[in-house]
Parts: structure tokens; C-alpha cells; sequence
């Protein structure tokens, strides 16, 4: 166990993580460098392009010591989200130590804060890596100096690379081996693991990832998962290097894989603590919990017949995301589809992506909703994120919305637009703090549904690129919320209900009403687009008629003559109003769903 090495790599976004990562892969020589391609542990299209980390992946790295000695580096990658924090955590909780990257042109931004204190809270080991040193713009004494006052770290223990040119990436290797601590465990009391991830593999089930902390594991063993009670016999263990290496056993320290025949990745839940059947150990790891999703939207195919097709690739996408939840939904306008929770908005557009991509799917998503609490005058509580279960207004008591803690840092210059920002979405100013002469940290409480609509791009807009934002989720609160029905030529269109508070809702409707006007096509009749709360318009647009010049041959006369056959053309008009069918493009479904910046 004393040369066993178990470490993380935590950034903010585009910090360079993916990059080190694959210099430190290629330094150990885990892999031909003919089989070697940039971003080798991101496995998905979408990861590349976008350069995020989404799914987690382990490596083991043999690496030979400058002191002689040899050492077994466990790198446990994370993703790099603010909606995947809970994955990190357990990643995290599986580790002895972490290296924490830092741009040398950025600095240090509200992910890097966040991870660090997830770090602290887990008490590792913490080894700041200046990255990008090669740009011009690289102010390395200005990322020491927040280093020493922003993180509280010591800045003399920061090691200066980059990632791309791989400039001193053997130093990074030195100080995992030297600065980090071994792991701690006994292998021979009973077994006690972490589970931090999984994947499904088409040929042998679920792949389980997992840290031993204490006991052995090995082919045969029979094993319980102590969240629901499971039991499985393991048919493989071992451990990871791009490929998966079987092995006689793994003991307390290690990180590794197995199989047990298990058919789905949800019955292995992220965090969770597996034992011995015969011997289990007495208490589970601390931490776990149920991933929540906290993000809902419909997901509908553009073609009915499609309908088949995308619940096969919901299911398929299931094993693979266990964090993904769904049943079956119906609308009036848009046939049948499916109700899907999301961790967040990042994870609704990769599942989104994904379907499109992977399964070659032509989609259409209702406007994302966040969970609400309606109590009922008769003592009820319904939990509802589809507009489409929101009771009668006449039964409703009080309605709560949930509240998250938002971290924002930006440049002091950018703090009158991001305070009137985070105010015009109803948020509550809790401090604000200077992290250096120049860097602010601000917090606000706001309603999370204020926050999954656009806030994010806005934030970007208005810091010109430089603010970066972290949140938790707090709690519930009282909040007026209301359901906003479009109606286009007097017919309720169910897949475009919103819940919005009613401070929002004549913005929000008229928004809706606009992007309608433009989407659909005229008639040969007036179409009116409303947006109501019950039997009240709030708002209104009007799609003007085709009309054809009746008067044309009136030249000259009683002005009556003229009259009496516009009354004519209005009353033909007014008879094709009550027969006349409005087509929606399914554009126009998409056109709501745009913010007015796009």
C-alpha cells in the first residue's frame, strides 16, 4: 500500500484538465503512441468538441520514481460540471489527494473555489498546478499571489506546466508520488468499497467502478450492495489502463472494475458501499445519496412514427446514465412522448445531443421546468414539474420554488450589470467579497427556475466571457407561481404551458406570443396568439390575413358600394376563422424555447 498512489485532477471548465491528464498517460507509457489520440480518457463526440468532461473515467499509471522506488498512480478523472457535483464528490471521497489546476491567464474562477472546498471537505492532500504557462498572456506571480490569498494553499508547492508543450509534466508525476499520503485500509477485515461510477457494456452487463478501502476482492467472491440489499457473485475483477486488465484480487487501497452479471446500471447506484455476502462489514461509507434530477422537459419525436425508435434509445441510453429518469407523456399537439428529469441543463442538452447523434433522432423539447410544491386547501402536498398536472388555482393554498446558492466571480468592473442581473431574476444580494484588487466574489440566492432559462449565457454576455458561475441547491420557498396557457385561435396549446412566478408571466407569454407570430405561417384568416393565466389575456399577438383587394373594381361611385362588399369579404373571413385550422411548424415549438440574445 505505501506505493499506492490514488489522486484526482479538479479544474474549472477549460482549465486544461483533459489535456494534463493525457500528458501524464503518455509520460507513464500506459499506451503506444501510435494508439494515442488527444483527450484519450473523453470517450464521447460530444466531450471533444465541447472540451468538457461528462462521464468519468479511471486509469492505473506504472510510474518509476526519481528516488527509484515504483510507484501504482490511481487517476480517478471527474467530471467537470457544476451539474455532475455529486459524482465528483464520490470520485473524490475514493482519493488520497487531488491536483488542483489553475489557468495561468484566468486565474483562479468559481469552479476552481467550489471543487476546492468539495476537496477540503473529503481532507486531501492538495497540489496547485499552474497550467498554459506558454501563453503570452500568463501571469504566473498573479496566480501565485491567489493562490497564497484566495485558496489559502502554499504557492511554493505549485508546480508550473503546460499541459500542451508537456513542460514539466515529470515533475507533477514527482510530487504525486512524494507529496500525496498512501492509502489507508486493512486487507483483512471485512470488504468495504465505494462505488464512483459505472458504464454498461453490450456484451458482459455492468461494469462497476469501485475503490477498496478496506478487505480484498476477487473472481468469485459473493459481494451485497448495502443501499438495496443485492447480491451478486463477481465473475471478473480487475483494473483499468484504456482497456480493462483482469487480475487475481484487488485489497484495501486499490482501484478497480468488476462484473457480477448485473443488467442495469441502476441497480448500481454511485456511492454506495460494497461488502462481503458472508461477512459484511457493520457501516456503510458516508455520503451516499440518490441522484435527484432537478431539471424536467418533454421529449417529443418530430415524426409519430419515430415513437417506437425513441423509446428504445431511452432505454439504451438508461444503462449507460443512470442519473436519467423518464416515463411516458402525451400532448394534444405533439402526440406521445416522454417526460425526462435531468440533473441539470448541461445534462439535458448532451441526452439531447445524444439521441440526435447517436441514434439518429429528429426531436422537439418542451420549455425545461423545475420541481414545485403545491399545498392544497384540503391538506394535500403535490410535487409537480409538468404544467400539465398543475391543479385549479381554487384549490391551491401556497406554492413553493426551490431556492439555490449562486457563486459568481467576475472582474469588479462587471459588478453593477451582474448584480442587476442576478436582481432582475429575483435573487437576493448575501455579500460580496474581493478576492484580489481587481476579482470579486459575489453570492445571491435565486429561484432555480430563474437560473436553468438563460442565466448562464447571460452571465457570459454581460462579463464579456470573464464570470464564472457555481450553485447548490438550499432549499424551498413560498413563491405566486402561476400556469401560463398559449392559445392560438382560441385552442389551448398544451406542450407550450409554462409555470412561471407571476412576475414573469406577462414577459414570459409575450416572449412565447412574439416568436409564434414569427414562426407561423398566415392564413387566409386573422390568427390570434394569447397568453393566459386561467380565463385572463395577459397577452397578445395578431398574424394578419391574406386579403385580396375586393374594391379593386369600384372605380368611382357611392362610397356604400365599396363598404358593402368589405362587409362581405369580414363576414367570409369571419366563417373561415370558425372552420379554419391552424397548422403548427414544429419550428415554432423550438422558436419559444430561444431567449430573445440568441
Amino acid at each position: 500500500m505505501d506505493t499506492i498512489r490514488n489522486f484526482s485532477i479538479i479544474a474549472h471548465i477549460d482549465h486544461g484538465k483533459s489535456t494534463l491528464a493525457d500528458r501524464l498517460i503518455q509520460k507513464c507509457g500506459v499506451i503506444d503512441e501510435r494508439d494515442f489520440q488527444n483527450q484519450i480518457l473523453d470517450t464521447m463526440d460530444i466531450e471533444r468538441e465541447r472540451g468538457i468532461t461528462i462521464k468519468s473515467q479511471t486509469i492505473r499509471l506504472p510510474y518509476k520514481a526519481k528516488n527509484g522506488r515504483s510507484y501504482v498512480l490511481n487517476l480517478i478523472d471527474t467530471p467537470g460540471h457544476a451539474d455532475f457535483t455529486y459524482e465528483v464528490s464520490r470520485a473524490l471521497a475514493s482519493c488520497e489527494g487531488v491536483l488542483l489546476v489553475i489557468d495561468a491567464s484566468q486565474g483562479v474562477e468559481a469552479q476552481t473555489l467550489a471543487n476546492l472546498y468539495l476537496a477540503m471537505e473529503h481532507d486531501l492532500a492538495i497540489i496547485p498546478v499552474i497550467n498554459k504557462i506558454d501563453l503570452p498572456s500568463a501571469d504566473i506571480e498573479r496566480v501565485k499571489g491567489q493562490i497564497d490569498k484566495d485558496l489559502g494553499l502554499d504557492p511554493d508547492t505549485a508546480v508550473c506546466i503546460s499541459a500542451k508543450e508537456g513542460t514539466n509534466i515529470e515533475e507533477v508525476l514527482d510530487a504525486i508520488a512524494t507529496l500525496l499520503p498512501p492509502p489507508k485500509g486493512d486487507p483483512d477485515a471485512p470488504l468495504k468499497a465505494l462505488i464512483f461510477d459505472s458504464h454498461y457494456d453490450a456484451f458482459r452487463g455492468t461494469v462497476v467502478h469501485f475503490r477498496v478501502f478496506d478487505g480484498s476482492i476477487r473472481a468469485g467472491d459473493r459481494i451485497q450492495f448495502m443501499s438495496n440489499g443485492a447480491r451478486y457473485k463477481i465473475e471478473e475483477a480487475g483494473y483499468f489502463q484504456i482497456r480493462q486488465v483482469p487480475c487475481a484480487a484487488l485489497s484495501a487501497g486499490d482501484v478497480g472494475y468488476m462484473l457480477a452479471g448485473i443488467k442495469t446500471v441502476s441497480d448500481t447506484r454511485c456511492g454506495d458501499t460494497i461488502t462481503g455476502a458472508e461477512k459484511p462489514c457493520e457501516t456503510a461509507l458516508p455520503g451516499f445519496r440518490e441522484a435527484k434530477p432537478v431539471v424536467f422537459s418533454s421529449i417529443y419525436p418530430v415524426a409519430s412514427d419515430d415513437y417506437e425508435d425513441l423509446a428504445e434509445a431511452l432505454d439504451k441510453l438508461k444503462l449507460n446514465d443512470a442519473s436519467l429518469t423518464y416515463e411516458k407523456d402525451s400532448s394534444a399537439a405533439l402526440g406521445f412522448g416522454f417526460r425526462c428529469g435531468f440533473l441539470g441543463l448541461l445534462h439535458l442538452e448532451v441526452v439531447q445531443e445524444r439521441l440526435e447523434r447517436e441514434y439518429d433522432l429528429s426531436l422537439i423539447l418542451t420549455a425545461p421546468s423545475v420541481r414545485y410544491k403545491v399545498y392544497l386547501t384540503d391538506g394535500d402536498m403535490l410535487v409537480i414539474d409538468n404544467p400539465a398536472l398543475y391543479p385549479d388555482p381554487a384549490q391551491i393554498k401556497t406554492t413553493e420554488e426551490p431556492y439555490i446558492k449562486a457563486t459568481i466571480i467576475a472582474p469588479d468592473r462587471y459588478m453593477g450589470a451582474v448584480m442587476k442581473l442576478c436582481l432582475d431574476r429575483r435573487g437576493i444580494n448575501k455579500g460580496y467579497q474581493y478576492l484580489t484588487s481587481e476579482r470579486m466574489e459575489m453570492v445571491f440566492e435565486l429561484p432555480l427556475a430563474e437560473v436553468i432559462y438563460d442565466f448562464y449565457d447571460r452571465l457570459k454576455s454581460v462579463t464579456q466571457g470573464y464570470g464564472s458561475f457555481d450553485y447548490e441547491i438550499i432549499d424551498y420557498r413560498q413563491g405566486d407561481l402561476v400556469k401560463v396557457d398559449i392559445l392560438i385561435n382560441g385552442d389551448r396549446v398544451d406542450a407550450l404551458s409554462q409555470l412561471v412566478h407571476r412576475e414573469r408571466a406577462r414577459e414570459r407569454s409575450l416572449h412565447a406570443c412574439e416568436r409564434l407570430q414569427e414562426e407561423i405561417p398566415r392564413q387566409m384568416f386573422k390568427i390570434a396568439i394569447q397568453g393566459a393565466i386561467g380565463g385572463q389575456i395577459i397577452a397578445r399577438t395578431t398574424i394578419n390575413a391574406f386579403r385580396k383587394d375586393v374594391t379593386a373594381k369600384c372605380y368611382g361611385g357611392d362610397i356604400s358600394r365599396k363598404r358593402k362588399l368589405l362587409e362581405k369579404q369580414k363576414k367570409g373571413k369571419k366563417r373561415m376563422k370558425l372552420v379554419g385550422n391552424v397548422e403548427i411548424p414544429q419550428s415554432a415549438f423550438l422558436a419559444v424555447l430561444k431567449t430573445d440574445t440568441d
